[in-house]
This record gives C-alpha cells, sequence and structure tokens, in this order.
C-alpha cells in the first residue's frame, strides 16, 4: 500500500507540473531554477561531507557535551552545510548508535533551526541583489574540473563549487521567472488576509516544503515571490512559518528505520517546530510589530519585505528556542515515556538494526557494540559448556578453587543455545559488514569494519571448537574421576582466566586498555599447554590415565587451544583502540605468580 500511494503522489505531482508548463512557459524556468537550487544543494552536501572527511561528525561527538554547545554546534553546521535536513539526519545517526545522548541531539535541533535562517539572510540580502550568475560560471567550470580529480579534498572542494554554482544558478533562474511571470500573471489575487490566509499560507509553505524535501527551497521561493510582487507580505510570514513544520518530514523520514532512540529524537523534532509555528501564528501580530521595530532600528527599509521576512524567521525561532529550552527536562521525560526503552534480546541484534546513514563513525560504533554483544553471548555459553558460570567466574577471588568447586550440571544444549544466541546475530553482522562494505569510506574505516567482521568470526570459530569438548568436560568435571578430571579442571581454568581478563578488557575504558594484555595471556596459554602435555605423559608413564581416556583429552586439549586461541584473536581485534592518536597506556600483567602456581600443580 505505501509503494502504491508513493506512486500516486509522484504521479500526482509530475501531473501538476505539466499542468503548469501547459499555463505558463515562465513557471518552467521557476521549476529549472527550484531543480538546479535542490541539486546544487545536494552537490555541496556531497562535497563538504568529502572535503571534510569526517569533520563535521568528529565536530558533532566532541561538541555535544552541554546543551549550549550542542546548541552551538547545530547553528554553525547548518549554517556552514545552508541544510538543517543534513544536520539532523547526523543527529538521528548519531544518537541511534549511541555516540550522543537524547539531550545533545535536541540541543542539536534547537541550534539547527536558527542556522537556517542564514538561508533567508543570504537570499534577501545577496542572492536577489547581486547578478549571482555571473559569479555561478566560473564556479561550475572549475567544479567540474577539481571534481573528476583522484584526490578525496580536491573531489570534494570541485562538488562543493559545482553545488555552490548551481544554487547561484537556480537562484538567477528563479527570479527572472518571476520577473517575466510577474509581467503576465499577478498572483497577489489570491492572496487571503486574517486567520483564514494565515492558515492556509501555513499550509501550504508545510506541503510545499514536504515536496522539495528542503526549507530553503521554499523559503527561496516566498523571498523571491515577495521581491517580485507575487505574494503579500502576511501571506509571506504565514509561508516562513509552515515551512518550519515541513522540515520535521524530513526528521521522521530519517527515523523510519532508526532505533528508539531516534525514533525519540524525531518526534522532539516534530514538537519542536510544532509548538515553535503556534507560537509564531498566536504572536504574529506583536511579533510583525517587533520586526518592524528592528528593521527601521537597522535601516531596512520599509518596502524591503524581502529582509523583514528574514528578521521574522530569525525572531520566530529564537522565539521557539525561548519557550522550549526551559521546558527540556519535561521534553526528555515525555519523549522516553512516549517511546519506551525495548527490553533487551540477547538474540536479535541491538545495535545494526537501526538506519545509520553512511557515517563511517557511527557505523563502526554499531558494529563494534554488537560485537560486543556476540562476545557477551559466546562468553557465556562457553563458560556454561564446561559447568560454569561467568558471572561466578567474575566474582571469584581464587580462580583454580572456583572452578574445581564448579561440579554441578548445567543443563545446556549447546547447540540449541549456539542457534538461538550465536548463529542468528554472527549472520546480521556479517551481512551488515558487507552491506556497509559498498559504500564509500575511508581505507582506514573499511579495514576497521573488516577487522570488526573477523572478530565476530573468531568468536564463533570459538563456540564451535567449545562444541566438540563439551560431553567429556560435562562428563569428567561432574563427577571426580581422578586424574582426568584434574585434567579437565586445567582445561576449563584456562578457558576460565581467558573469558576473565576478556570481560576486564569490556568494563576497562578505551584509554586504559592494553594490548599487551592480550599477549601475555597468549604467552601463558603457550607455557599451560606444554606443561599440560609434559603432565599427561607423565601420567600415562606411571599408568594413572587409560590411553583411551587420555587420547579423548588430547583431542579435546586441542579443541581447547583452538577455543582460546579464537576468544584472544576476537579480543585482539575487538578492543584494538580505534583512535591512534590516542596514547595508549600499557598494562604488563604479573604473570610470574601465576607461572609459580601451574608449576606447583604440575609437580
Amino acid at each position: 500500500m505505501k509503494q502504491y500511494a508513493s506512486l500516486f503522489q509522484l504521479g500526482l505531482i509530475l501531473g501538476l507540473l505539466l499542468l503548469a508548463f501547459w499555463l505558463s512557459s515562465d513557471f518552467q524556468q521557476i521549476a529549472a531554477g527550484i531543480a538546479l537550487f535542490l541539486l546544487g544543494m545536494m552537490l555541496l552536501e556531497d562535497g563538504l561531507k568529502a572535503l571534510g572527511g569526517g569533520l563535521l561528525e568528529r565536530l558533532l561527538a566532541a561538541s555535544t557535551g552541554s546543551l549550549p554547545r550542542a546548541m552551538g554546534f547545530g547553528i554553525i553546521a547548518t549554517s556552514v552545510t545552508q541544510s538543517s535536513s543534513l544536520v539532523s539526519v547526523i543527529a538521528i545517526s548519531f544518537l541511534s548508535a549511541g555516540l550522543i545522548s537524547l539531550a545533545a541531539g535536541i540541543g542539536i535541533i534547537f541550534g539547527a533551526n536558527l542556522g537556517t535562517t542564514t538561508g533567508a539572510w543570504l537570499i534577501a540580502g545577496v542572492g536577489l541583489r547581486v547578478d549571482i550568475a555571473v559569479y555561478a560560471m566560473p564556479m561550475l567550470a572549475f567544479g567540474a574540473v577539481l571534481m573528476f580529480q583522484r584526490s578525496a579534498a580536491l573531489k570534494g572542494a570541485g562538488l562543493a563549487l559545482l553545488g555552490i554554482g548551481l544554487v547561484f544558478l537556480g537562484i538567477a533562474f528563479i527570479k527572472d521567472g518571476f520577473d517575466a511571470f510577474s509581467a503576465r500573471f499577478d498572483l497577489t489575487r489570491l492572496a487571503l488576509g486574517g486567520i483564514l490566509g494565515l492558515v492556509i499560507y501555513t499550509l501550504v509553505g508545510a506541503a510545499a516544503t514536504v515536496v522539495m524535501q528542503s526549507s530553503h527551497a521554499t523559503m527561496l521561493l516566498v523571498i523571491t515571490a515577495l521581491a517580485t510582487g507575487q505574494i503579500s507580505y502576511e501571506n509571506a510570514l504565514a509561508v516562513a512559518i509552515g515551512a518550519n513544520i515541513g522540515t520535521t518530514v524530513t526528521a521522521l523520514i530519517g527515523a523510519a528505520q532508526a532505533n528508539y532512540q531516534g525514533k525519540r529524537l524525531a518526534l522532539g523534532h516534530l514538537i519542536f517546530n510544532s509548538v515553535t509555528a503556534l507560537a509564531a501564528l498566536s504572536l504574529i501580530v506583536p511579533l510583525r510589530i517587533l520586526v518592524d521595530g528592528i528593521s527601521d532600528l537597522v535601516g531596512i527599509g520599509a518596502e524591503d519585505f524581502a529582509l523583514r521576512l528574514a528578521v521574522f524567521h530569525t525572531l520566530f525561532n529564537l522565539l521557539g528556542i525561548a519557550l522550549m529550552v526551559p521546558q527540556m527536562p519535561r521534553l526528555l521525560t515525555y519523549l522516553e515515556r512516549r517511546i519506551a526503552t525495548p527490553s533487551p534480546s540477547v538474540s536479535m541484534p541491538r545495535f545494526i538494526n537501526a538506519d545509520l546513514g553512511a557515517f563511517p563513525v557511527t557505523l563502526l560504533t554499531a558494529m563494534k557494540n554488537e560485537v560486543r554483544h556476540l562476545a557477551r553471548n559466546t562468553s557465556n555459553l562457553v563458560a556454561e559448556a564446561l559447568n560454569l558460570r561467568l558471572e561466578d567466574l567474575m566474582a571469584s577471588k581464587d580462580l583454580r578453587l572456583t572452578v574445581e568447586r564448579s561440579r554441578d550440571a548445567i543443563g545446556l544444549n549447546v547447540e540449541q543455545r549456539y542457534e538461538e544466541k550465536i548463529k542468528g546475530l554472527h549472520s546480521a553482522i556479517v551481512e551488515f559488514a558487507a552491506q556497509k562494505s559498498a559504500l564509500s569510506m575511508p581505507r582506514t574505516a573499511a579495514l576497521r569494519l573488516q577487522e570488526l567482521r573477523d572478530s565476530a568470526n573468531a568468536l564463533v570459530r570459538a563456540v564451535k571448537a567449545v562444541k566438540h569438548l563439551h560431553e567429556n568436560a560435562r562428563r569428567f568435571t561432574e563427577q571426580a574421576n581422578g586424574e582426568v578430571s584434574l585434567l579437565y579442571d586445567r582445561i576449563r581454568q584456562s578457558i576460565a582466566q581467558i573469558l576473565v581478563e576478556i570481560e576486564m578488557l569490556d568494563q576497562t575504558e578505551p584509554e586504559q586498555r592494553s594490548a599487551l594484555s592480550i599477549e601475555e595471556e597468549r604467552r601463558a596459554l603457550r607455557f599451560e599447554d606444554q606443561k599440560v602435555s609434559e603432565t599427561l605423559e607423565r601420567l600415562l608413564q606411571t599408568r594413572k590415565i587409560s590411553a583411551a581416556n587420555a587420547t579423548s583429552f588430547l583431542n579435546d586439549a586441542r579443541y581447547a587451544q583452538e577455543a582460546m586461541t579464537a576468544l584472544l584473536d576476537a579480543a585482539e581485534l575487538l578492543y584494538r583502540d580505534d583512535d591512534q592518536t590516542l596514547a595508549e597506556i600499557e598494562r604488563l600483567l604479573t604473570m610470574e605468580d601465576e607461572e609459580t602456581d601451574q608449576k606447583e600443580r604440575v609437580s
């Protein structure tokens, strides 16, 4: 049904365009100008993203520690990119990936709404007063040359120049189109006064923004129409208010595939813009009086309605911020109650099932969190397959004693648990990595994505290895069976030590993790393997273990080695420092005491 509705909407828009083209050739120039403007905005966004090399995302992550900083980021980012939609989508992606808080996301939306007013000032103050088509031509020429260069920075600069050139050209087309259009038609005959005019033209502004997916395009149209006398000042004010409502549709679309946090932010965006619009409509008369006073004070002419509209656009957005900032705690509480946090599922993806956009930092953060999710499931399964519980191991002060006392049977169907908690989650991770690898991203980000996928693969290898030794480990440890039970206890203790180390890595702050901890575990693993082999040989020589049990143990010891190596491989890839600029604080493990204990147990 949604597909048919979309096709109907597209057909209706195309039909109306054809009708308008047939009625007026001048409208064709206006429509072409809008198309150039929207295309220019898209190229400008792509160029800035490529030119910045993720700079916008890094600034966002570093500039959202408080509400004023989040709002400041929203204002600056929207002023630079001239796209509140881009900033909103980035905020939703970051929030969905858990990189920023809901409060920071709301602050960015507040700032983005104010930042979008700079577009109205640029159009009214420069676009309609200068023949910007003259500047557009060299930008298009230089941009076309640069965009075909191999350098990402040059290509980004070329796309940005092309975008600006097309935006300028679009403004010139629309201005010329309205100039010609006004000579034949007088659209002011459609002007409506009073409350009816406010309501209808607010809806017109919202609808135009929804169709074009750009409040900047709507403001360009209304400012140009106002400058050429094709719309009354009162109706233009209402269109500007409607454009703010229409721009929330982009955020709602962006949140359609987002997780619950992204949906909260989109709803907050809708509430903020709706409250702002209602306040502006209710206070339209005093706001207009205030606009006139400010305009007179700064020297804006009484007939310069385009600039006065820019003043109004800024004022009512400031009004919305003034109304909503004091209500921030209530807004956050309402959003959290209205869209509740879902109960986490250990079987289903938690982080990569949201629409995270194409921003490397959000993709990698979500991927890493999902692999951590898989690692926790793996650790629990591995422990229980050996008649151990991870929570007991983490709370233990004497790991050897805890393992030796863990004799109670854990009713675990390893194959079923693997199907429920590991296989589906692993498949989702591999599919996510494959899909995102096809995106254009920096080489370092692409390599990191592959590393995280390899970490997930290693976790699955560990589970499959443990599946092989599960039965014997259960049989020989649920009941004391002489020396062979002690040998299996040593296997269990070695695996338990690695599970504890991995859990400690997960709970340690990234800047305090040590790459050497994994290497120390590998060294201890090799040492223990050698000692177990020596012990087994001694037991066989003294006939304290049967040849059949010794053969079974040798096979299981090999599976244990595979499991432990895979667990360490996974941890090394997963907990590697993502930011190579951060200084790693090396932490050396003291292995001498452990080796001494091991030697004493062997002897």
